[in-house]
């Protein structure tokens, strides 16, 4: 399965482990709940999925590379302990507690959860010494003589033997007693993840022509040679940096990320033609409505792959436009329940001040617990961040102007949260005018052909654009959507029509079908 569906698996396997009956116990007895197996190519998300299984359903998540770990921090220490059989003292051998179990513990007493997941990457690569102990954790669920808490879910990922040399197989006995899901590289359901992160365009848009070149592996004359998902995710993180830097990355540079000299040599070859698109068709420019007519002829004569690329550059921005529309609606709506709290505790006659110093400890607090629950994502982060910054920003202006009375105050809040608001509405409006003017170019220069058909598909698959259609309308989308969808009928018409005439119907059933 791909990575998506495995991540959905995960899920429905946490909701059954974690039911629990009238009585409060678990449905399925700890000892019946298998531990999750994930098999399947380095870097294609398998650990991604975990962190957002865990932050999706409020539970915990501790994750360890378990080749890093020796025999004694996986197991821990061996110590005598003296005790008393029968009435004779004997020394007995016991073990302190394993590292990665004390980890789950101390996750448990600093964030409240009781419940999480237990990751243990790189599992079927472990020493000769470790082996066996991870085999029986796997098994038994306990290092030494110390067992993992119930509501713990162990999940551990893998790679098959073709990627690594030095992986182990499980055995029977193992594989009998785990969950185990094979996971494939699948260039569509990345593609997902890669919009709604917002990768680099250059990236996203060159993988949509060359989708072969989103996940290889291959041993050569010169080595074993590779091209992985993880490898063009963190170029896309270096390539918007450098942007920002006014750098630029060169073909040794993308070889870092991108380890298949081929690949990372075609892929440097259309950063520039990309750079160039950007110049060329001043893609600013179509977004602000300003083009000027030999833009359009342009890409009238291009070819098919530079007008997807302009496209791409076009949906890109867009997809800026939203996210920056969609994250100040997010905060408007975090901040706008802080400060009912504030209303609500001023007209109780309390102070202004200790309340927004409550309201900003809440913020500080819920940013400590997902951090140590190991699913702080960034842009969960940022919003906390901001919510707390405006908090602490409301008390500063309170004081520095001297107000106090909570009325006052309430009112003086209300006017600073007003900006907020209208700079919702204002990256609404401005995102709206480039969604209108990139429909407009794309009309004037390729009429109503199948770029329009591509353009209309990307901006409904995409998180950001599709959520600001949603909340804030474009009538040309919904212009061109309602077309398709009477294409796509008047294509199933047709296709029954077909059907009844091969199936050497009489002419009055031709005809009624006809004229539906």
């Amino acid at each position: 399965m791909n990575i998506k569906q495995a991540k959905q698996e995960i899920a429905n396997t946490l909701k059954a482990y974690l039911a629990k009956d009238a009585l409060g116990n678990y449905r399925i007895p700890p000892v019946r709940q298998r531990p999750v197996l994930l098999m399947g190519p380095p870097g294609i998300g398998k650990t991604q999925i975990m962190e957002q299984a865990a932050a999706e359903n409020g539970i915990g998540l501790v994750a360890y590379t378990i080749t890093h770990h020796t025999r004694q921090s996986a197991v821990g220490l061996p110590f005598i302990e003296h005790r008393n059989y029968g009435g004779e003292t004997v020394a007995v051998t016991e073990y302190t507690m394993s590292e990665i179990l004390a980890s789950v513990y101390r996750l448990m007493e600093r964030t409240g959860l009781r419940e999480g997941i237990l990751f243990l990457d790189e599992i079927n690569c472990v020493s000769e010494t470790l082996a066996p102990m991870m085999l029986q954790f796997l098994q038994c669920k306990t290092f030494g003589n110390q067992r993992l808490p119930e509501g713990w879910l162990i999940a551990a990922a893998g790679n098959p033997p073709e990627y690594n040399r030095s992986v182990r197989d499980f055995d029977v006995v193992t594989l009998d007693r785990v969950k185990r899901i094979d996971v494939q590289e699948d260039f569509a359901v990345w593609k997902e993840y890669a919009v709604r992160k917002g990768l680099h365009g250059a990236v996203v848009s060159y993988l949509d022509i060359k989708k072969d070149h989103f996940y290889r592996v291959e041993t050569t004359a010169d080595g074993l040679q590779f091209a992985t998902a993880r490898g063009w995710e963190d170029l896309s993180e270096l390539l918007t940096v450098y942007e920002e830097l006014g750098l630029r990355a060169g073909r040794e540079v993308i070889g870092q990320y991108i380890q298949m000299p081929r690949i990372a040599k075609d892929f440097a070859n259309y950063l520039e033609l990309y750079y160039k698109y950007q110049r060329v068709y001043h893609v600013e420019d179509i977004l602000a409505g300003t083009w000027q007519a030999f833009t359009e002829a342009e890409l009238r004569a291009a070819p098919f792959d530079e007008t997807l690329s302009v496209m791409g550059l076009l949906f890109a921005r867009l997809s800026e436009s939203a996210r920056e529309a969609r994250k100040q609606d997010g905060f408007v709506t975090a901040l706008h329940g802080a400060l009912l709290t504030l209303r609500g505790r001023l007209a109780e006659g309390e102070a202004p001040a200790p309340v927004l110093d409550g309201l900003a400890e809440s913020c500080r607090k819920e940013l400590r617990l997902e951090r140590e629950a190991g699913r702080l994502d960034g842009e969960r982060r940022d919003l906390l961040q901001r919510e707390l910054n405006a908090i602490e920003d409301y008390k500063r202006r309170l004081c520095a102007e001297g107000v106090d009375a909570p009325e006052e105050a309430m009112q003086r809040v209300r006017e600073w949260f007003g900006a907020e608001t209208e700079r919702r509405s204002e990256l609404g409006r401005l995102a709206g005018e480039r969604f209108d003017n990139a429909f407009r170019f794309l009309e004037q220069s390729l009429g109503q052909g199948q770029e329009l058909v591509i353009f209309v598909t990307e901006i409904a698959a995409g998180y950001d654009t599709s959520w600001f259609v949603e909340n804030f309308g474009c009538d040309a989308y919904f212009r061109h959507d309602r077309e398709l969808l009477f294409d796509d009928t008047r294509h199933r018409i047709r296709e029954e029509i077909a059907a009844v005439r091969s199936a050497g119907a009489p002419p009055a059933v031709e005809d009624a079908a006809e004229g539906e």
